[in-house]
């Protein structure tokens, strides 16, 4: 029997496809992780070879040869290949999507790896003339050199940006002299900057307990108020694995968090860094991708898709914000980042450290049941002190764009102080929904069960669940009258409001309207961190993990917006919202107050934040979640059907109910189907199927064999369909 090639191909097929090996090519030629080019229906794909073996259950005539093998060596190492391909078993997705989705886009579409980045500069010999033409007519150029020179001809390319900032184009001007060569070679580990301050025994007692398990598997929650120092604790640990020669994969929920992370871990770990996220260019991403991949990067530094990156030997894996949502793709390859950084951790025989200031209640009846080791920090690092909290009840009041007169009031007093004043709003745009006074009309989008949202300075109405947008009219597209209104706020209005009243005080707006362009996020940030914005005024950006010392005051312009939620984790994600965003007062060397607006002042959660603390908000949700069986005291499975009517995906989901009878018997609890809460979206009807069950281990058998029976049903092929292991959104 000739060899047969297991390949993983981007195609919505759970399983692998079998091709013959390329005319001339020998076994030792062709290894698991290589991407090869091989004919698939009337076009060549490119795909990645997974297992090489003797049989096939397919014809012999109908095998078909590989075209051509398009890496030398592997991409992916056999323990990645292996990782990968378990998280596609768990997450029950098509194990080629979810091998090709872990590439950069162009070694997707079969393109040659880029060439290893430069990551040292060595100074060549230079002649008397040279130095002197360099001193007088290249000073730039001068200053390298010279700089070079004082270190003995050799520096990373990390320590060379930190010196001069951008410097390609100096490089390029003394490579092409001949004056410089650009190695690539992984820098050395060199001395780590100490901090200039005394942990507090909190940290210290977190940094040992870790300490003692580097080198096999353990997950620690590391459970600390907001400005507690969790980031310190985590340089120090990075610190110990990079020292003993092993790699550090730190992930972070959010594009805004990472230029305030890659300064200090540039500063405190100055050894190659490799940074992932959709902010970067194609181009960028693959060259971290392969710097990881190759070993070339020692620490690797992104977001969600980051967990997918290959690292060889990895000695600690760090989850900062671990009960933030944004961890969990919600759309195609559903996955969840926090969890399989727990997976990849025990694989690599390392630890694992989950960082938050509000852990998810997953984490803490994990940590409360000895499964995680619960590492505690409940004072903020230096002379920090937790902020006061108040709410402001804000009902018969007449407000302002938004804002109360105490509120306003409160804005004046800290402004008059020389302190700076954050302004909370987790809503982008101008207002939420335009409306004719004199017809009732409303800007509904004509493809989503939603409103259309007001950008005033765009002048365009845009949807923000599909994307849908149409200009600002002037006359009501009902009755033609003129009388169209904002109803509601955004930040938009926000900042023109705050302008108004306090126009001779800075003020820097942070949504993903603002830092829409390349380079804009890093600069707001640093005017904020600088102290150089009296106001900031923005959305949950602001709200995870960033450290502003000059904010005394935080608003909240209206946190009644989560408190009746449809999920049973709205609850949750709102406590864990309000005590983030008042994480960022007083973290400085003034005191610290939280301001809330509401209409519901006796609300029974607001009342525990503000009178208690999050732990014993936390302590009452898992006792009611406990009680109603519903995660982490259950498993949960969504399965999403749409379809271009409403009838059509909600009759797939009725089709499926006797196969789970058949598969699962009573031992699986179905929910639905249901229509989804918004049931029309981007022009498509949806509808739901929840399952659920106590045992996650009986779970999974039953999705092993319901999930490929699914795709035989006689409406499968005219719906859309989707499985959802450990759903977080059931919108």
């Amino acid at each position: 029997m000739p060899l047969i090639l297991r390949i993983a191909l981007p195609a919505p097929v759970y399983g692998l496809f079998d091709y013959l090996p390329p005319e001339k090519a020998s076994t030792q030629e062709l290894q698991p992780g290589q991407r090869l080019l091989v004919p698939f229906g009337h076009t060549d794909r490119c795909g990645i070879l997974v297992e090489v073996t003797d049989n096939t259950r397919i014809a012999p005539q109908r095998l078909r040869s590989v075209r051509a093998v398009l890496d030398d060596t592997p991409l992916m190492r056999q323990e990645h290949l292996d990782f990968l391909c378990w998280v596609a078993g768990y997450y029950h997705h098509p194990v080629g999507e979810v091998l090709l989705s872990a590439l950069p886009l162009r070694l997707r579409k079969g393109k040659q790896p880029l060439l290893p980045r430069p990551d040292r500069v060595r100074l060549l010999d230079i002649d008397a003339q040279t130095r002197a033409h360099l001193q007088r007519r290249a000073p730039r150029q001068w200053q390298v050199v010279s700089w070079l020179a004082s270190l003995g001809g050799s520096a990373g390319m990390g320590d060379l940006r930190r010196q001069f900032g951008a410097v390609h184009g100096v490089l390029r001007a003394l490579q092409n002299k001949g004056l410089i060569t650009l190695d690539t070679a992984a820098s050395p580990l060199t001395p780590p900057q100490q901090p200039d301050f005394t942990l507090e025994e909190e940290q210290s007692r977190a940094i040992a307990a870790v300490s003692k398990g580097l080198g096999r598997y353990g997950a620690f929650l590391l459970d600390g108020v907001t400005g507690s120092g969790k980031t310190e604790v985590y340089l120090q640990l990075a610190q110990q694995v990079l020292a003993q020669g092993r790699n550090v994969l730190l992930l972070v929920p959010e594009i805004s968090l990472t230029p305030q992370l890659v300064s200090r871990l540039e500063k405190r770990l100055p050894v190659s860094l490799a940074v992932l996220h959709s902010g970067r260019s194609d181009r960028e991403r693959e060259q971290a991708w392969l710097m990881a991949g190759r070993g070339q990067a020692r620490v690797v530094l992104g977001t969600r898709s980051a967990v997918l990156a290959p690292l060889p030997d990895l000695g600690l894996v760090l989850v900062d914000e671990e009960h933030d949502s944004s961890y969990k793709q919600q759309e195609g390859f559903r996955y969840s980042a926090r969890d399989m950084a727990l997976v990849r951790a025990r694989r690599a025989g390392c630890p694992v450290v989950l960082g938050s200031a509000t852990p998810s209640l997953e984490s803490l009846k994990n940590a409360r049941e000895g499964r995680y080791t619960w590492l505690k920090l409940t004072r903020r690092a230096g002379k920090a002190r937790k902020p006061g909290m108040q709410l402001l009840d804000i009902r018969n009041q007449r407000l302002q764009g938004g804002l109360s007169s105490p509120l306003l009031q409160a804005l004046e007093d800290t402004l008059s102080r020389g302190r700076q004043a954050m302004v909370f709003l987790n809503r982008r745009g101008y207002a939420p929904v335009l409306t004719c006074y004199s017809c009732g009309w409303l800007s509904e989008c004509p493809r989503c069960d939603a409103r259309q949202t007001v950008h005033h300075q765009q002048r365009k109405l845009v949807c923000h669940h599909c994307g849908a947008e149409r200009p600002l009219p002037a006359h009501c597209p009902a009755c033609d009258s003129p009388e169209l209104h904002p109803l509601g706020q955004g930040t938009e209005q926000l900042e023109q409001v705050l302008q108004q009243h306090f126009p001779g005080h800075p003020l820097v707006r942070i949504d993903r309207d603002a830092t829409s362009t390349r380079g804009s996020l890093d600069q707001l940030l640093k005017l904020a961190r600088e102290g150089q914005a009296s106001l900031l005024v923005g959305t949950q950006m602001l709200a995870k993990g960033h450290h502003f010392p000059g904010v005394s005051l935080v608003a909240m312009v209206d946190v009644d917006g989560g408190l009746f939620g449809a999920d049973f984790r709205a609850a949750e994600r709102m406590a864990q919202l309000i005590i983030q965003v008042a994480g960022r007062a007083g973290r400085g060397e003034h005191p610290g107050r939280v301001l809330m607006q509401t209409r519901f002042p006796d609300h029974p959660l607001l009342q525990t934040l503000v009178n208690q603390d999050y732990a014993a908000f936390a302590r009452e949700a898992l006792k009611e979640r406990e009680r109603a069986e519903l995660p982490p005291y259950s498993y949960q499975t969504l399965i999403r059907a749409s379809a271009s009517k409403a009838e059509t995906a909600e009759n797939f989901l009725h089709q499926s109910i006797p196969l789970i009878k058949e598969l699962a018997g009573q031992d699986i609890q179905v929910w639905g189907p249901v229509p989804a809460p918004m049931q029309k979206r981007a022009g498509k009807f949806r509808s739901h199927l929840l399952l659920q069950s106590d045992d996650r281990q009986q779970l999974q058998q039953f999705l092993r064999a319901f999930i490929p029976a699914l795709s035989t049903l006689p409406d499968a092929t005219r719906v859309r369909w989707s499985v959802d292991v450990d759903p977080q959104d059931l919108y």
